[in-house]
């Protein structure tokens, strides 16, 4: 086995702060990918492909669904037709080739983040409370013991909505396999924390952050949601700050924002799509406000359209095009930035603005660790920091750019106090910097 890959120090866990990831002791940075019907539509070639080119930009975990939907009668050749979760056994076919799938991840370092059903299966009775304990065992036997695989109860579903079976199968397969990681992946605009923040097989939170903008509040559609649970538009920095609060601090991470190339509001494909640089904010917001890492998604590859036929949400691109559309890349230059410095060290520090905190697009998000300091300002605009509480002598700035993933060297500062940053200008795209301050050492 490479030694490159992340369970080899060890198997994933909670780390001792409650706020991170590790191997061993070695801290882990998710970086998903939204792969929701790769078992289903991928045949294995295609599966290597797909996973080759996202080992190759960093991503280190896969989501996907095992039994997303069951084909009905006009589909007889599906390897999951006539599925029955009594008797998961009978598809044997159809493990077959998940294991295989599984494998592939496998030898590209890659784990597999499985959601056993998606969470309709929950909510139509298909999983329940008969046979719940019987599809887990089956999971557990079939995968417990491979290296690369994290559980993922729930998918895109209201935890209030079959509580109890998810309670069981979240519990069940923590018992079954406790070394490896549980969650559960809610509804838009929720968290899990909302209904398993006690639970003792919940490893660690996700929320979806989901697909609207600020203005998209409620469009009378089958994914609006309550007001009493929050409605943070597309401050999904929220999400992490609330689920930070919870009685039982555990880590979290946007498991599912807007994708890259969706409608807003993802049911008119009238309305704009969202492109790389949303995506960017994303992901910086919700890392920088003290995320265990983050998931990407992009419309045609969380569903392998192939570019014929019906797709869902206005699908513009076949997937072997699609897994080339820049957002994916820039994913790779936040993951290398954050595992080039002691990320688990790092906290929300908002207190280092030496001004007041903007709202929406004009948010300054800061995150200080040892002996860093990261801000990620969406809009290009200057900025001032107060340094002097970090008590550093010497301290040397570089700008990031998170589209390019190139560092550029701004200047070396002694005594840092009061400073103002004002971003380069890009000659194209849109212009979000990151600002890297080291603490540095006298020249000797």
């Amino acid at each position: 086995m490479p030694a490159d890959h992340p369970w080899t120090h060890g198997p994933l866990h909670v780390a001792a702060n409650r706020l991170t990831l590790e191997n061993g002791d070695r801290p882990f940075f998710w970086l998903g990918d939204t792969a929701w019907l790769l078992f289903t539509q991928l045949d294995l070639p295609q599966s290597e492909r797909y996973l080759r080119n996202r080992r190759d930009k960093h991503f280190n975990v896969i989501q996907a669904t095992l039994v997303h939907f069951i084909p009905g009668p006009d589909k007889p050749d599906s390897l999951l037709a006539g599925f029955n979760f009594s008797r998961p056994e009978q598809q044997e076919a159809y493990w077959r080739h998940v294991d295989q799938v599984v494998g592939l991840a496998e030898t590209h370092g890659l784990y597999t983040a499985l959601l056993p059903c998606w969470g309709s299966m929950v909510k139509n009775g298909l999983l329940n409370q008969d046979n719940v304990q019987i599809y887990a065992d089956f999971l557990a036997n079939r995968y417990g013991r491979r290296p690369n695989i994290i559980w993922v109860t729930g998918g895109d579903v209201r935890g209030d909505d079959g509580y109890d079976v998810w309670m069981q199968l979240g519990a069940r397969l923590k018992a079954r396999c406790p070394d490896k990681l549980v969650t559960f992946h809610p509804f838009g605009r929720t968290t899990s924390s909302l209904w398993f923040a006690e639970a003792d097989w919940l490893d660690f939170h996700m929320f979806q952050s989901g697909h609207r903008r600020y203005d998209q509040v409620s469009l009378g559609a089958w994914d609006d949601n309550d007001v009493k649970e929050g409605r943070f538009g597309e401050d999904n920095w929220r999400y992490v700050l609330r689920d930070h609060a919870a009685a039982s601090l555990r880590p979290t991470l946007d498991a599912e924002p807007s994708y890259e190339q969706i409608p807003q509001g993802l049911h008119d494909a009238r309305e704009p799509f969202w492109q790389d640089h949303d995506v960017r904010r994303y992901a910086y917001w919700s890392v920088l406000a003290g995320a265990c890492g983050h998931t990407y998604g992009h419309s045609a590859i969380m569903q392998f359209y192939r570019g014929s036929g019906k797709g869902a949400y206005g699908v513009k691109s076949p997937w072997q095009e699609a897994m080339h559309d820049p957002g994916s890349g820039q994913m790779g230059h936040l993951h290398q930035l954050m595992t080039s410095l002691d990320f688990a060290s790092g906290r929300p520090a908002d207190e280092l603005l030496a001004q007041e905190q903007g709202r929406q697009y004009d948010r300054v998000a800061v995150f200080a660790g040892t002996d860093f300091v990261l801000v990620y300002r969406y809009n290009g605009e200057p900025f001032r920091l107060d340094l002097s509480a970090l008590g550093w002598p010497l301290a040397d700035a570089s700008w990031f750019d998170p589209a390019s993933g190139v560092f550029s060297f701004l200047d070396h500062y002694d005594q840092p106090g009061q400073i103002r940053f004002t971003p380069p200008v890009k000659p194209a795209g849109h212009n979000d910097w990151v600002l890297l301050l080291r603490q540095s050492q006298p020249s000797t």
